[in-house]
């Protein structure tokens, strides 16, 4: 695993993720092409999985088949939980590099050459259904969970510095909120606690190879997403106990890295960025930005096209950058993937974030 001496920025994206820059330079508008790095590394669930799924032999949680992939350049499926391409992928052209490939599709022989180019510009280990803990997912072969991943990381070797993506923990919640014997266990302040000190036993592997600045990227609205409002009697309204456990692991989150930074103290400096109020913008004022519709999945079927998964008989909205959701789970379209990590880079005021923004935080 590389090592080396440059102060790196380490960015946690939508709902838990991490990006970290060895060579970052400086920051231009988010509608442009951003200052250059040389290799992005991705970790986490199904909203940034390129494909991982679907080279595990048992899993069920793969999208390589329609009519995911529909707008993607290939007009066919890849193993993204999207229309097109997600959340990771749009980082990536946002620094122009290409995208990371699977870390599973690299394996094999006859690939050394394919591995070696990926080790100079990234790979995606992110798996769909994993979280932050070593849940049955990685039993019984559905998901590869984080630990694992970043353990497959440090496995793949690279010379030049590079950076990381990881978006993971929305599993986690959604374990607890539908597990009755988790929520016999244990309350909801205590499980969002034993996520955020999970997490931080990662960040500090991740703070050992060299990262020193974190940009924190907090849980979204879970509760608002076509599956949970589809459930919810009163209209189609937000699940709201669902948004709360998701405001209490914020909180938590929040308290985590106010712990670290003391522990770390010139070590390491980070920004939080309030996604859980940066969708509850979109939802609430969505002509603002772009969309149309911030209820109902793009691809599903019966009310809010939300009481089936996306598959090839599912009915398909016909202008997929007005949604919001691609499908009954939450995963975004590619036109909110896009919006939410311009959201996050461009966010030149403190509406979002403290303690200090994206900006302070690349100049500091």
């Amino acid at each position: 695993m590389p090592t080396n001496n440059t102060p790196s920025l380490t960015i946690f994206l939508i709902l838990l993720g991490l990006l970290r820059f060895d060579s970052f330079p400086g920051l231009e508008g988010a509608t442009g092409k951003l200052a250059s790095i040389p290799g992005l590394y991705v970790f986490g669930d199904s909203l940034v999985d390129a494909g991982n799924n679907n080279y595990l032999a048992i899993s069920i949680s793969k999208a390589n088949y329609p009519h995911n992939g529909v707008d993607f350049p290939s007009k066919k499926a890849t193993g993204r939980f999207c229309n097109g391409k997600n959340a990771a992928d749009a980082i990536a052209e946002k620094f122009g590099l290409p995208l990371p490939p699977p870390y599973l599709s690299l394996k094999g022989l006859f690939k050394e050459k394919k591995r070696e180019s990926a080790a100079v510009t990234g790979v995606n280990f992110a798996s769909g259904g994993a979280g932050i803990f070593n849940s049955s997912d990685k039993k019984h072969g559905q998901a590869i969970p984080l630990s694992y991943q970043v353990n497959h990381f440090i496995s793949t070797s690279s010379p030049l510095q590079i950076s990381f993506v990881v978006v993971v923990g929305s599993n986690d919640l959604f374990d607890y909120f539908g597990s009755f014997k988790l929520r016999q266990m244990t309350n909801p302040q205590e499980y969002a606690q034993s996520m955020a000190d999970k997490l931080k036993e990662q960040l500090k592997r991740v703070h050992d190879t060299g990262a020193r600045r974190f940009l924190m990227i907090g849980v979204a609205q879970i509760g608002c997403t076509p599956g949970k409002r589809v459930k919810n009697s009163t209209i189609y309204e937000c699940d709201e106990e669902a948004n709360t456990w998701c405001a209490l692991y914020n909180e938590a989150l929040v308290k985590m890295l106010q712990e670290l930074k003391q522990e770390l103290q010139s070590s390491m400096t980070y920004s939080y960025f309030d996604n859980f109020k940066s969708v509850h913008n979109i939802i609430t004022n969505p002509a603002r930005y772009g969309f149309e519709e911030v209820t109902s999945a793009c691809c599903g079927n019966g009310d809010l096209n939300a009481e089936s998964p996306c598959l090839p008989l599912s009915r398909l909205c016909s202008d997929r950058s007005k949604y919001l959701f691609w499908d009954l789970y939450g995963h975004p379209t590619e036109a909110a993937a896009r919006t939410i990590v311009d959201l996050m880079l461009s966010d030149a005021d403190s509406q979002y974030s403290s303690p200090l923004t994206l900006t302070q935080l690349v100049s500091s």
